[in-house]
């Protein structure tokens, strides 16, 4: 008999809870499964499996990063939402350095709840290049040089890779500066 007040949502908030301790890579099922006292073979009541998991805490984690990043860029334009949504960005990073690579996997198609979060994270940024008059295969483009920036600075700053004697700080201002000056002189690209 299943645990009462367990459930496939339960068990992948408490998988987010468990990877912010020790770290994505670490996320097991056995690890889980102990982590909410049950059994191994109980668990896959309500969950189908390692990926299935890690799909559903992808889903999961992306909702709670697009809530974040629209949240900052509302009511703002130019390099004002850019900086906003970046610290967003860079905060969320920080905070859930386990939950934070699960952001990364591609939206399940077949997932509605999953494919909608990745569609208001995107759109968020979106709307910012929007103020810098990017739109169509521009704001693509401009979206995965700014996504580019953000997880490679994060990832660093999170592995420990930034081991020059500067201010770690000033280096993240002087990226988000090059993005705004970037994203202001951007190479129009006509409509294909």
């Amino acid at each position: 008999m299943p645990r009462a007040g367990l459930n496939e949502q339960a068990v992948v908030r408490e998988a987010a809870r468990l990877v912010d301790e020790v770290g994505y890579q670490q996320l097991t099922l056995a690890a889980l499964a102990g982590r909410l006292g049950v059994a191994l073979p109980s668990l896959y009541k309500h969950i189908r499996g390692a990926d299935a998991l890690a799909q559903k805490l992808s889903a999961l984690v992306t909702a709670e990063l697009a809530t974040e990043l629209t949240t900052a860029g509302v009511g703002r334009a130019g390099a004002d939402a850019l900086r906003a949504i970046a610290d967003a960005y860079r905060a969320y990073a920080r905070r859930h350095p386990g939950r934070y690579p699960a952001t990364q996997r591609v939206p399940d198609q077949a997932d509605p709840e999953h494919v909608a979060a990745g569609e208001r994270a995107v759109g968020a940024i979106y709307a910012v290049l929007r103020g810098y008059g990017l739109t169509g295969d521009d704001a693509v483009d401009a979206a995965r040089v700014l996504r580019s920036a953000l997880h490679g600075f994060v990832s660093l700053e999170a592995a420990g890779g930034f081991g020059l004697p500067r201010d770690v700080d000033r280096s993240y201002e002087q990226l988000v500066t090059a993005m705004d000056t970037s994203f202001r002189s951007w190479p129009r690209k006509p409509e294909r």
